[in-house]
């Protein structure tokens, strides 16, 4: 497996697919997928067939993954970063982040995207950084804003299947690279 970035306490790395069993606890987390499916479990045929290849796919754009593994430096899998290019040229691309419930708190969230926030600015040309969550979920927000993303807008989607909270919309953060250089 190819380490994509380290910081002072993450391994950033490639997914393999040792790492169904580490989705397959994550998904099935009530209190991590809250805000992702109303804490309904994620099936282990899911997560083999749709969530590990998505994690896996390569973009043509960067030549690299769009998801990463996180791990702390001891190895111990925490979850994983999303920084998925959303167009061609990775000019606009969308950060993301999903850790195990008993790794919140620890500022792991906000180390793994600063320093995503960090490669797409300087190595790939990333000229918008989007990042998207339910209104109501404070935590993910408030990692968003520490990491410089600001609030665009608050928007109502419409959820198939609606879980609490939904009701209060989906908010929209970003950060353009000025901004990111003059906030430096």
């Amino acid at each position: 497996m190819r380490v994509f970035l380290k910081t002072g306490r993450l391994v950033l790395r490639e997914f393999t697919e040792a790492d169904a069993a580490h989705l397959d606890a994550l998904g099935n987390d009530p209190a991590v997928m809250r805000f992702i499916n109303g804490g309904r479990p994620v099936s282990p045929e899911t997560v083999r067939t749709e969530e590990l290849p998505r994690r896996m796919r390569r973009h043509p754009c960067t030549g690299e993954c769009g998801y990463w593994a996180a791990e702390d430096r001891g190895g111990r899998f925490l979850g994983w970063f999303e920084f998925r290019p959303l167009d061609d040229g990775a000019r606009t691309v969308e950060l993301g982040y999903r850790l195990c419930s008993d790794a919140w708190g620890r500022g792991y969230a906000t180390e793994g995207a600063r320093a995503l926030l960090r490669t797409g600015f300087t190595e790939w040309g990333t000229a918008r950084v989007v990042a998207f969550t339910m209104a109501v979920n404070t935590r993910s927000r408030r990692v968003m804003e520490k990491v410089g993303l600001r609030h665009v807008r608050t928007f109502h989607g419409d959820w198939p299947e609606p879980i609490p909270g939904a009701e209060h919309g989906e908010v929209e953060y970003a950060l353009t690279r000025e901004e990111w250089l003059a906030g430096r």
